[in-house]
C-alpha cells in the first residue's frame, strides 16, 4: 500500500517548498488512472481538483493560513449529491434519473474548507452490504494483499481504496452498519464512524434513515478528525491524553469475539496486551445486550425495512438492473408490517437505554471490528452462501454500534507483514469526544 503521509507531516513538506498542492493533485490524477486504481473511482473531477490546488498554493504563498484540508485530495463516495450530476449510489438503477440541484452538505462543507475533491469513490450498490462487490461497475481490489485479489468491505470499498492507495487524504463515506469502519479494518486504516446526528445528511442517497451515518476514513485518527471536523462543520473540544493509562476498556468476549479467525484474535489479544501494559484498565464485560439485537431487529431489520420504503417504486418496474442480491434484501423489508416495524423501533430504544447503563464508567467498549481478514473476491462472488456469511460475519460487530446509535473507530492492530486487522473503541451517543481522546492515545500506545 503506498499511503500518502499524515496532513500534518504534508503540511511540513508544502511549508518548506519541498511540494505544492498543484504537484501533489497532478500525482493523486495520475495514480488514478493506473491499473491498480481499477473501479476505485466512478468519476473524476481533474479540473476542480487542480483548481483548488493552485488557490491553495497561492494562498500559501501569500502567507495565508490554510484549513487543515485546503488544496488536499479527498475523495467522496458515490452516494453523495454533487450539484448537476446524478447521484448513482453504485447501481445502474438511478441512471436518467434526476441530477443534483445543489451538493450535498457534508461535500459543501468540504469545499468550503478549500478540499480538492479529486472525484467519486464506487461503492456497494445502494450501500446495501459490508462486502463491497459491485456487478455493474466492478469491485475495487483491496491493496494489502498482492497476490490475492481480495475484498475491500463495504459498502465504501472505492473510498477505503483510494486512501490505501495513496489517492486521497481522507475519504467522504457512510456508515449505516459498518461501511466506514469494516473497510478501514480490512485496508489496514482508521474509519470514524461518529454519532449520527453530529453531521447532515441532507443530499446523501437514503439507505436507513434510523442508521445512516455521514462519515470518513483516513490514514490516522488525528486526518479523521480533520475530515469530521470539516462535515461537521464543528471541531470536537478533545482533550489530549498524555498515554493510555487510566482509560478504562470493556471487552464483551460474549458475541464479538465469536467466530473470531485466528490471525483476528492473535492481533485484537496482542493490542489488549500492550494496552493492558501500558497502564489501561482493561475488564471483561459480560454485556449480555448483544445477544438480544438479531430478536429485536427481527422482523426483516431497520436497513432491510427502510430501504423498501426507498425504493419499492424503482423495483417495482427496475428489478431486472438491481443486484440480485440487494434485491433480495429489499425483498425483506417489503413483507414487515407498520405494526412490526414501529415494534421493532420501541424495542431499540429500550435496549439502547438499558446498554447506555451497562456501559457507564467505561471510556470505551474494545473489540475486534470484524472478526475475519478480507476473503478473495472470486469466492464471495461464485457463491451466494459465501457472500452472505461473510457479510453477516462482517456487519456484525460494527452494526451493534450503529444499533447503539454510537460512535466508533477502527484502528489497525495487524503486525507488519500480516493482513490488515481493526481494533474498535467504541462509545454510546455524543460521546464523540471522550472516544477520539481514548482512540488518539490507543493509536499512539499501537505504534
Amino acid at each position: 500500500m503506498t499511503f500518502l503521509p499524515p496532513l500534518a507531516e504534508l503540511r511540513q513538506r508544502i511549508a518548506a517548498g519541498a511540494l505544492t498542492h498543484e504537484a501533489l493533485i497532478e500525482q493523486v490524477l495520475d495514480g488514478a488512472s493506473a491499473p491498480e486504481a481499477a473501479h476505485v473511482f466512478t468519476r473524476l473531477y481533474p479540473e476542480a481538483a487542480r483548481a483548488a490546488a493552485r488557490h491553495a498554493d497561492a494562498m500559501q504563498a501569500a502567507g495565508v493560513p490554510l484549513p487543515p484540508l485546503a488544496g488536499l485530495p479527498v475523495s467522496v463516495k458515490d452516494l453523495y449529491d454533487v450539484a448537476g450530476e446524478t447521484t448513482l449510489a453504485g447501481s445502474v438503477v438511478c441512471e436518467g434519473e434526476a441530477p443534483a440541484a445543489r451538493d450535498a452538505a457534508a461535500v459543501a462543507r468540504l469545499r468550503r474548507q478549500g478540499a480538492a475533491i479529486v472525484g467519486k469513490t464506487n461503492m456497494t450498490e445502494f450501500a446495501f452490504s459490508g462486502v463491497g462487490i459491485n456487478p455493474h461497475r466492478g469491485t475495487p481490489r483491496n491493496p494489502a494483499d498482492a497476490q490475492v485479489a481480495r475484498i475491500p468491505g463495504g459498502s465504501s470499498s472505492g473510498a477505503a481504496v483510494s486512501v490505501a492507495l495513496g489517492l486521497a487524504v481522507g475519504a467522504l463515506g457512510s456508515d449505516t452498519g459498518g461501511s466506514i469502519r469494516i473497510p478501514a479494518a480490512l485496508c489496514g486504516l482508521v474509519g470514524f464512524k461518529n454519532t449520527q446526528r453530529r453531521t447532515p445528511r441532507d443530499g446523501a442517497f437514503e439507505l436507513a434513515r434510523s442508521l445512516d451515518t455521514v462519515c470518513a476514513m483516513a490514514r490516522t485518527v488525528e486526518d479523521c478528525l480533520a475530515m469530521d471536523s470539516a462535515i461537521a462543520d464543528a471541531p470536537l473540544a478533545v482533550r489530549r491524553r498524555d498515554g493510555v493509562a487510566g482509560l478504562r476498556l470493556a471487552v464483551p468476549r460474549a458475541l464479538m469475539f465469536d467466530g473470531a479467525e485466528p490471525a483476528v484474535g492473535r492481533a485484537v489479544e496482542r493490542a489488549l496486551a500492550r494496552l493492558s501494559a501500558a497502564g489501561a484498565l482493561v475488564v471483561e464485560l459480560p454485556l449480555n445486550e448483544l445477544a438480544e439485537i438479531a430478536r429485536i431487529n427481527a422482523p426483516g431489520g431497520f436497513s432491510p425495512v427502510e430501504a423498501a420504503a426507498v425504493h419499492r417504486h424503482r423495483i417495482a418496474v427496475r428489478r431486472g438492473d438491481f443486484d440480485p442480491r440487494v434485491a433480495a434484501r429489499i425483498d425483506l423489508g417489503m413483507a414487515v408490517s407498520a405494526a412490526d416495524y414501529i415494534a421493532m423501533q420501541d424495542r431499540r430504544r429500550d435496549w439502547i437505554a438499558r446498554t447506555e447503563a451497562a456501559l457507564q464508567g467505561f471510556d470505551a467498549l474494545v473489540c475486534p471490528t470484524v472478526p475475519i481478514t478480507a476473503p478473495a473476491i472470486d469466492d464471495l462472488k461464485a457463491s451466494d452462501d459465501a457472500f452472505f456469511k461473510a457479510n453477516g460475519l462482517l456487519l456484525r460487530n460494527t452494526f451493534a454500534i450503529n444499533f447503539l446509535d454510537g460512535c466508533a473507530f477502527s484502528l489497525p492492530c495487524q503486525a507488519p507483514g500480516e493482513l490488515p486487522v481493526g481494533l474498535m473503541l467504541a462509545s454510546v451517543a455524543g460521546d464523540d469526544a471522550r472516544l477520539a481522546s481514548a482512540a488518539l492515545a490507543v493509536e499512539a500506545a499501537l505504534a
